[in-house]
């Protein structure tokens, strides 16, 4: 889309920088031009014009022990020294000389008259309207000079850039907003039927799943104007500066409707307004207008508003309730056949290997948004560069997944020999766990290689399909899975090390769920003792009991986890020939495949 920008400097800006000059040229460089004015002139001099009553004005200065006076036409100003003469005031008014008690003019009124005022007018209108040709030369119109305009970038018709067709993933979506698109481009099949289209739509989900890549979408696909701005672009400083931003922004759609608006990060300016005495003006007044202009007592036809945002429940209720943001569109996680249309659409800017199986790709990365599996595919083909290859292989997308989880392979970490056994026995605790119970996925990939991360090695395991739900024995096999890495160092070697500490933490917070918000434990049933918030960043959780019911979450959780704990070891106890044989086989070797594992296994 071609951007027409807008400047980021309101012309006022400039006009107090040129006053300010002016002002230290007044204070700094006029005293000067005046004393060059004065002429140093002897006593002798002084006594001459006294004597031929060629004096105009005298003024005697004691303290500076100097004596200023004009000539009989006051056209010239001279100065002298005092010396000492009793006789100076007889001899002065002898002279006819007039006797000032203030500081003698040092230059013609007219003069002082156009160097104080009118040249400094004159070169601050000179340079105020140079500037304001310059910007209005950069901005394309003099709308965007005025102070409080909203700067929003206006997007006009193009025939390069975003189109539907290439973000792919987000179906539900793209059919909510190509209606929009539609009723746009043929507005009379449904004013015939009566509908009316949503006055705003609401864009939510995690980041990096194409909310903005949408909203592109959206302007590539209308014929018509498309305004676009940040939602932090509306706070200022200054209190009711946003509002007004809000004003011209609506003002402009107005003029140009029909046509989109886009709001990007709403959550900016549309926090819940809570009431505490020491809230944010600007931004609940800033709001206020946002609501006014959306659905207000005039009408707003011909504005449809889009926003996005990750955080949709700390949005105001009165801006998502029905008549302003009446459609809110997910945009979730891509389930598999989402992530393997995404792969392919980023992969029509690479050259690609005829071994590529995009299927398998998309099964590896379960759970990547659309930017991850972006950022596989650059990974990949940077390698390919790295290699001297001309196209991207199966092995090279494969590489970049690892590379996305556990980053890049440490080249100068060496383990010692005792470190790396431990390292193996470790990660075939996980792999010979995971195998030997029925419900875990299998094993893809099994190495003992350091990653920048941190990780000393890992286990990669991938689901056969996509799976929405997870019974209790899953997750129960997932925990001793975990637990299985630590359980293999115990069995073997007898002690504990450090290398375990993300499975506990994964374990732990596995568990918990299973008892505060699962509602898997026989003791406290289907009552949720833990509320979870901002689902889209994180999934932050807070407990909603008792202390002593905190205390008993705590003992569960322990019970849990020391439970798949045993359970773990008991299976490597069961098959520790298996154990030692495929942890020297990957000690040897250290990376092998899923399917070398299961070999060896069932051998």
């Amino acid at each position: 889309m071609n951007e027409v920008k807008k400047p980021k400097k309101p012309l006022i800006f400039y006009y107090v920088i040129v006053l300010l000059v002016l002002m230290l040229f007044n204070f700094l460089a006029m005293p000067w031009l005046t004393q060059r004015q004065i002429q140093q002139v002897d006593y002798g001099t002084f006594l001459e014009m006294a004597e031929n009553k060629e004096l105009g004005q005298v003024e005697v200065q004691q303290q500076e022990n100097q004596i200023l006076f004009t000539n009989k036409d006051n056209t010239a100003v001279y100065k002298t020294g005092m010396m000492p003469d009793p006789d100076l005031t007889q001899r002065l008014a002898d002279s006819g000389a007039q006797f000032s008690g203030e500081i003698i003019e040092q230059m013609s009124p007219l003069l002082s008259f156009l160097l104080t005022w009118i040249l400094p007018i004159v070169i601050f209108a000179v340079i105020g309207q140079f500037m304001y040709k310059r910007m209005l030369k950069n901005a394309g119109g003099p709308n965007a000079m005025m102070f409080g305009k909203s700067n929003a970038k206006v997007y006009v018709k193009s025939s390069e850039g975003i189109k539907f067709a290439d973000v792919a993933g987000e179906d539900e979506a793209k059919e909510s907003l190509t209606e929009i698109v539609d009723y746009l481009h043929n507005p009379g099949k449904y004013k015939e039927v009566g509908a009316a289209m949503p006055k705003g739509i609401l864009l939510v989900g995690p980041p990096g799943t194409g909310k903005t890549m949408l909203a592109k979408a959206v302007a590539g696909e209308a014929n018509v104007p498309f305004f676009s701005m940040s939602g932090s672009e509306f706070v200022e400083m200054f209190v009711g500066m946003g509002a007004a931003k809000v004003r011209d922004l609506f003002k402009q759609a107005k003029e140009k409707a029909p046509c989109i608006v886009f709001i990007d990060e709403i959550d900016a300016i549309g926090k819940k307004r809570e009431g505490q005495i020491d809230g944010n003006d600007e931004r609940e007044q800033t709001l206020n207008q946002l609501l006014t202009e959306m659905d207000g007592f005039e009408e707003n036809s011909g504005v449809i508003l889009l926003a996005a945002t990750n955080r949709p429940e700390s949005l105001d209720p009165a801006l998502t309730r029905p008549g302003r943001f009446d459609r809110r569109v997910p945009v979730e996680l891509p389930d598999l056949k989402g992530r393997e249309e995404i792969l392919k659409v980023h992969a029509k800017k690479i050259k690609v290997g005829p071994d590529v199986d995009f299927g398998k790709i998309a099964r590896m990365a379960s759970g990547a948004s659309g930017a991850e599996l972006a950022n596989i595919i650059n990974e990949a083909a940077l390698r390919a560069v790295r290699d001297g290859r001309k196209s991207v292989t199966q092995a090279d997308l494969e590489e970049s997944i690892e590379v996305v989880i556990a980053g890049y392979q440490k080249k100068n970490a060496i383990l010692t020999d005792s470190e790396k056994k431990i390292v193996a026995y470790h990660e075939i605790g996980h792999a010979l766990v995971a195998a030997m119970q029925s419900h875990s996925a299998p094993v893809q990939k099994i190495t003992i290689v350091p990653r920048t991360s941190g990780a000393l090695g890992y286990t990669m395991q991938v689901e056969e399909g996509e799976h929405y739900l997870m019974s209790k024995e899953e997750i129960e096999n997932k925990v001793a899975t975990l637990t299985g890495g630590r359980a293999a160092e115990e069995v073997v070697f007898g002690s504990v090390t450090t290398g375990a500490s993300n499975d506990i933490e994964q374990a732990t917070k596995l568990s918990r769920a299973m008892i505060t918000r699962y509602g898997m434990s026989e003791e406290f049933d289907m009552v949720a003792m833990e509320t979870l918030t901002n689902q889209y960043l994180g999934g932050d959780t807070s407990l909603s009991c008792s202390a002593e019911t905190q205390a008993q979450i705590d003992r569960q959780v322990v019970a849990l986890v020391k439970k798949q704990h045993e359970k773990a070891r008991q299976i490597l106890k069961e098959n520790r020939q298996k154990l030692d044989e495929l942890a020297k086989y990957l000690y040897e070797k250290e990376t092998i495949t899923g399917e070398e594992f299961m070999s060896i296994l069932h051998a």
